[in-house]
């Protein structure tokens, strides 16, 4: 590995956080991107620009358009950084042991809020017994950084269905995930199986997760090709909000089943079969091959499998 040369001058002023700030900026050629990966402010960042760029007395990124474009001294630096961020990743937890019953680590996963109402109930459940001082934080997708935050480890990994994500990223399929639609109990028009007819009639909700890579747009799509454009009440990002919808008026929403019936039974609404094709959606967790041996990340890894996996599908191994 070639060594990164560095101003004597200026030496005891980088550390690995500057390292970091530098790989992500090559990555996202935005401080305003980089600094929503970095998950610190842009006047932060942008002083550790300036440390970074008298370490190496060079500009680093210049601003093309709406673009920061590395210097041929950045793009010269980029391998030689990444290796030894690198390097100091695996220092950090190669032979370490991960002990749940004892470690107060907190994991970061992106989900959708279908997934958070789905998942967090059993798994906070099972760390209250197994691992008591392990903490989450689920944040919301954002398909622009999805890859970067899985590559540098801003978060653990990511659940949900997505097709864009590139390479260096591993998936485990967990479960299928099929669809129905939830309206009020006593629901003036619509019994259990509605005709397509009475169905289309109504007022929808519908759940639009743009933006985010998310297969479920696939769905979105099928109501959309099925319902007069007269009938689509509203829109909303978050499912539990359509559900809330469909429970304070005759409006329909059409949610994953698993989600359907968790809130069905939390809000009191009837689950009903739609009378339209609507997709099957393959739910898996994702993380980087950075990661992919790190002992903390197999472990919550194990534990979303053991939790959600699907019994009657066979065990496939994680690729």
């Amino acid at each position: 590995m070639d060594m990164i040369s560095i101003p004597s001058g200026y030496s005891a002023d980088l550390d690995l956080h500057h390292l970091q700030v530098f790989d992500v900026l090559l990555r996202e050629r935005s401080l305003t991107r980089a600094a929503r990966v970095l998950n610190v402010t842009q006047p932060a960042l942008s002083k550790t620009l300036a440390r970074l760029r008298r370490c190496f007395d060079d500009p680093l990124f210049v601003r093309v358009s709406l673009r920061m474009e590395p210097t041929a001294k950045a793009l010269d630096l980029e391998k030689s950084v990444r290796a030894v961020i690198d390097s100091m990743r695996t220092l950090r937890t190669e032979n370490v042991p991960f002990d749940p019953k004892t470690s107060s680590r907190n994991f970061t996963f992106c989900v959708v809020d279908a997934g958070v109402i789905k998942l967090l109930p059993p798994l906070v459940k099972l760390l209250d017994t197994e691992a008591p001082r392990v903490r989450l934080s689920a944040v919301q997708f954002d398909a622009e950084h999805l890859d970067s935050w899985l590559e540098t480890g801003t978060i653990d990994f990511a659940m949900g269905s997505f097709s864009h994500l590139g390479k260096g990223i591993r998936r485990q399929p967990l479960w299928t995930e099929t669809y129905v639609s939830v309206v009020r109990r006593g629901h003036p028009r619509l019994g259990a199986e509605p005709s397509l007819k009475a169905f289309t009639a109504e007022r929808h909700v519908l759940i639009t997760t743009f933006g985010t890579g998310h297969a479920h747009r696939r769905a979105e799509r099928a109501v959309e090709a099925a319902i007069a454009p007269s009938n689509i009440v509203c829109r909303v990002p978050i499912f539990l909000a359509a559900a809330i919808v469909a429970k304070r008026s005759d409006a329909v929403a059409t949610l994953p089943r698993s989600i359907a019936k968790v809130l069905a039974e939390d809000l009191d609404l009837e689950v009903i079969t739609p009378p339209i094709k609507l997709p099957k959606i393959e739910i898996s967790q994702y993380w980087h091959s950075r990661f992919h041996n790190e002992p903390g990340n197999q472990w919550i890894r194990s534990v979303f499998a053991r939790l959600f996996r699907e019994s009657r599908a066979p065990a496939r191994r994680p690729r």
